[in-house]
């Protein structure tokens, strides 16, 4: 199936024959659904906070801040902007083979764009590089000037570079947008902010230019320092494509075609971070200032209920890592399987019965002894989105998982009735504690479910291939994490898919 020189070539990218092997094998044996037991709900898995409770984990957040701890922003913004420009690109395809301007905006999200035009932030960009106003460009121009290289080239920038807000006569990109939420939440004490941002090759250039040109205008605002750093997603973390008959695809000239393992590459980056908290959260996922507040005040709530129940975890794992287990009585061993059980969520497998202390000793030691994630989630009012479920474990035990719904067997009438009923979803908003009681880092590529990734259908050069994703950075490749959910309000999730989601109001100025 190999050569020689595929061998060299799987060596150079960082990869190793026998990971290549196995993505071969999943091609083959195709990937098992996830098999979800119900969905998770308020009070069901889903924390609700009164405001009584999330001021004390916010106080909470802070003390602990003023103690010390290390924290950092960690961004994915790798995603090229091109999708949001989807039916721009199309319009202007339209308007190239010689479909009238009236035709081409009939179609009601075009007529909103041009109606719109100057209520966007790139708007006076976009008159600077016409050179003159722009009610005096055709349609096509004006797409020209926005998409292209002969003006702004939005269709082939990162969103992370794209003008979302407007202020005055200023405007902001969402990599600014995440400075300034870092300087409100994410400083530490010796008054530094750090955030990572994963960028792709392409990019990264181009987001260092615009950190050099916008760092001191913040470093200024806010009275700090900013410590913000790239990565790469890792060509390690590259997948393999195979034919239809799952044999390796090859390139015209023979050589094996590697994909980009989606963003559960970025599973690697994160593990090459050292902080005691880490939030997460996407590039497009941003609003004006006016409306911030409510998004610190949650990732506050957040990160203080994590250090909370972090700090009782922290306890059993020191007892359970310094005390022999015969020398632990029932009452604790009680008490820290209620815990786990009722406060975690971790149900234990439904046949396995821990009749013996040495036994229940290992199982919550395992249980205990790994990263903790608390996941914001909004109530599903029709977006897109993994959903909150409780889960079967490849161990039989049942947690607290982000399930898509390309996991889940529609096929079988009782799971798509499960998946039917999730009341909430994913709006990619996390907090994670990465470390364990002693301050040592857990190695995150031991706690992701191998087999949740995902298979899709693509082609090259005219020909069909399959291509694999890796486990999903905040489904998969978290699956062995403790996790918590805790609702929290829908204003704190406005992402941009399509460009006039920057006319929503959430993205408007006051």
């Amino acid at each position: 199936m190999f050569t020689a020189e595929d061998l060299d070539f799987i060596e150079k990218r960082g990869s190793n024959l026998s990971t290549v092997k196995e993505q071969v094998k999943n091609f083959e044996k195709g990937f098992p659904f996830m098999e979800i037991i119900q969905a998770a709900n308020i009070g069901k898995g889903i924390i609700q906070l009164n405001a009584e409770h999330a001021e004390e984990f916010i106080n909470f957040f802070d003390k602990n801040l003023e103690k010390g701890i290390s924290i950092l922003k960690f961004v994915p913004a790798s995603g090229a902007a091109s999708r949001m420009f989807k039916s721009l690109f199309e319009a202007k395809s339209k308007l190239e083979s010689g479909v009238s301007e009236d035709e081409v905006c009939n179609d009601k999200d075009i007529k909103t764009f041009f109606d719109r035009l100057k209520d966007f932030a790139f708007y006076s960009d976009l008159e600077k590089a016409a050179g003159k106003p722009v009610d005096q460009l055709s349609a096509l121009e004006v797409l020209n000037l926005l998409l292209t290289d002969d003006g702004l080239n939005y269709g082939n920038l990162p969103k992370g570079l794209l003008q979302f807000h407007q202020y005055g006569k200023k405007s902001r990109t969402p990599f600014e947008e995440h400075c300034v939420e870092g300087a409100l939440y994410s400083k530490d004490t010796s008054g530094k902010v750090k955030i990572h941002f994963t960028v792709s090759p392409e990019h990264q250039e181009a987001f260092q230019a615009h950190l050099k040109e916008i760092q001191s205008t913040y470093e200024d605002q806010f009275g700090l320092t900013y410590d913000i750093t790239f990565s790469q997603q890792k060509p390690s973390t590259d997948t393999i494509a195979v034919d239809m008959k799952n044999e390796p695809f090859r390139n015209e000239d023979d050589s094996l075609l590697f994909r980009p393992g989606g963003h559960g590459a970025l599973l690697d980056n994160l593990n090459d971070l050292d902080a005691d908290l880490i939030f997460i959260k996407n590039i497009d996922n941003v609003v004006p200032d006016y409306l911030k507040d409510e998004t610190v005040k949650y990732k506050k709530a957040l990160a203080g209920l994590l250090l909370n129940y972090q700090k009782r975890i922290f306890s059993y794992q020191q007892i359970l890592d310094e005390r022999h287990y015969s020398a632990l009585d029932s009452k604790f061993y009680s008490e820290a399987s209620s815990f786990l059980e009722n406060v975690l969520n971790v149900k234990p497998p439904s046949n396995q019965y821990y009749t013996e202390k040495e036994e229940l000793y290992h199982y919550l030691k395992s249980k205990f002894n790994r990263p903790i994630r608390v996941c914001g989630m909004v109530k599903n009012e029709g977006e897109p989105g993994g959903g909150p479920f409780w889960a079967k474990n490849a161990d039989d035990s049942v947690s607290l998982q982000v399930v898509e719904s390309s996991q889940v067997d529609m096929q079988i009438e009782q799971q798509k009735l499960i998946a039917q009923q999730a009341s909430h979803f994913n709006p990619v908003d996390l907090v994670c504690g990465v470390k364990n009681y002693k301050g040592k880092s857990y190695n995150l590529l031991e706690y992701r479910d191998p087999k949740t990734g995902f298979i899709s259908y693509k082609s090259k050069d005219g020909k069909e291939l399959k291509a694999q994703e890796l486990p999903g950075l905040w489904n998969g490749a978290m699956a062995d994490w403790n996790t918590l959910f805790v609702e929290v309000p829908i204003l704190t999730f406005n992402p941009v898919k399509t460009v006039n989601d920057l006319l929503r109001k959430e993205h408007q100025p006051d």
